[in-house]
């Protein structure tokens, strides 16, 4: 048996789980959960690190005795340091507009294989009035890894989404960081290696971008599957072993990151839960009731991935403008479902065709796994079948990770996927 502690920060939420593997098995127990959220501080949308770091150390001591830490969060920011290791000022956050009107140079997709997204770090660093008094970049998981052991290097699936590695040798690309000045961007680790210690305790890195710890638990019991991590985002893709770098992949605005394991996570962002979660912030309503209204309204499909949406806001607003007229809150609800659901169906179908990858089944992890509306309407648009669960599936990847570092797991990533299917709930749905 092996007890590991795994860190998980998100854009609304952090927590700390102590997990444990035994007998092929893996469990979680939730020890301490916090909130999180981009702050207006200097001008611009920030992230309170230090605040963060404070709340990672609470749950480490409630997490107890482990073997391992390993610490994954959302992708893109970061954080400088100065020649002493000091944090140079708090991580400006993606929702942040200071990238507008960036636009990449041509030959990019080429190189990084990445879906044009305005925030990608390269495009930050375009912005980055800092840059030049800068010894170290490190990515939010890697910052937080650093103050607990004193040690730098970057995580390879979470420096993927930068923009600055070379897709084709998953290597820092000489070309894309030619005018960063020199030793900014550290190592990069690979997940399972071991990243220092805290307290005598070894940090492993992990997929350290949250989507990479969250396919690694995608509970597929053949590789003829696309998957949905759906929370916040909707990261809707398949998993490949070279990437897709042809000329048509980057005019459907395909991604290529990296995964565990050597392999690529070959997808597109849809906007995700965002859409809902502003909506009920706005209006200061549970959902509960929503959803079931929601079951037998009518609803207007717009476009999930208009850029208008990406900012927070007056979501029902922007939503009610893009749909051309005014909508109940029901039919609202159900207005960002259907669009979710024919997003979704859009990226799988278009990851098939780009691809070549055949899917038969769908597999919806993360929060969005307990939407029962949604990963029904996305079984019927897509015409396939859903499962839906782990809810977890951040947490029990990063877990998993770190358990096979330590020994306490063994085997592929098939493994590790058979070892979710037999101690997870989940549910089915099929097409209608």
């Amino acid at each position: 048996m092996r007890t590991v502690a795994a860190v998980d920060l998100g854009a609304s939420s952090g927590r700390v789980v102590r997990g444990t593997v035994a007998d092929g098995n893996v469990h979680i127990e939730e020890v301490h959960r916090f909130p999180n959220g981009p702050v207006h501080r200097d001008g611009h949308l920030r992230w309170d690190l230090p605040a963060l770091y404070h709340e990672v150390l609470t749950g480490l001591r409630r997490a107890g005795t482990v073997s391992s830490i390993g610490l994954d969060s959302w992708a893109v920011d970061y954080g400088l340091l100065d020649a002493s290791g000091e944090l140079l000022a708090n991580p400006v956050a993606y929702r942040d507009p200071r990238t507008d009107g960036i636009t990449p140079p041509d030959g990019l997709y080429e190189v990084n294989g990445l879906q044009h997204q305005p925030f990608n770090t390269m495009f930050q660093l375009m912005a980055e009035p800092l840059l030049p008094q800068a010894s170290r970049l490190l990515l939010v998981p890697d910052l937080l890894s650093y103050w607990l052991t004193g040690q730098c290097g970057t995580e390879y699936t979470n420096a993927t989404t930068t923009g600055l590695i070379d897709v084709r040798t998953g290597q820092w690309s000489p070309e894309l960081t030619s005018d960063l000045p020199p030793g900014l961007l550290p190592d990069l680790r690979r997940p399972g290696d071991p990243a220092g210690t805290f307290k005598g305790i070894p940090v492993t890195a992990v997929g350290s971008h949250d989507t990479a710890s969250a396919v690694v638990a995608v509970p597929a019991a053949h590789d003829r599957f696309a998957y949905i991590s759906c929370g916040t985002w909707s990261l809707v893709g398949v998993e490949l072993d070279a990437p897709v770098l042809t000329e048509a992949s980057r005019a459907a605005n395909f991604t290529n990151e990296g995964g565990v394991d050597g392999t690529i996570r070959y997808l597109r962002n849809v906007m995700g839960l965002w859409l809902l979660q502003e909506c009920l912030r706005t209006w200061n309503a549970d959902l509960s009731p929503l959803l079931r209204e929601a079951a037998t309204a009518e609803g207007v499909v717009f476009d999930a991935n208009d850029p208008a949406f990406l900012p927070p806001g007056d979501m029902p607003a922007r939503i009610e403008r893009a749909c051309g007229r005014s909508l109940t809150r029901p039919e609202l609800v159900r207005s960002i479902l259907d669009s979710l659901a024919l997003a979704h169906r859009d990226a799988i179908a278009d990851a098939q065709s780009l691809s070549g990858k055949e899917v038969e089944v769908v597999h919806v992890v993360g929060g969005g796994s307990h939407n029962e509306l949604l990963c029904q309407l996305t079984a019927d648009a897509c015409g396939l079948p859903v499962v839906a669960g782990p809810a977890e599936a951040t947490a029990l990847g990063n877990v998993l990770v770190q358990a096979r570092a330590v020994g306490g797991a063994h085997g592929t990533l098939t493994d590790l996927r058979t070892m979710v299917r037999k101690s997870q709930p989940l549910r089915r749905y099929l097409p209608r």
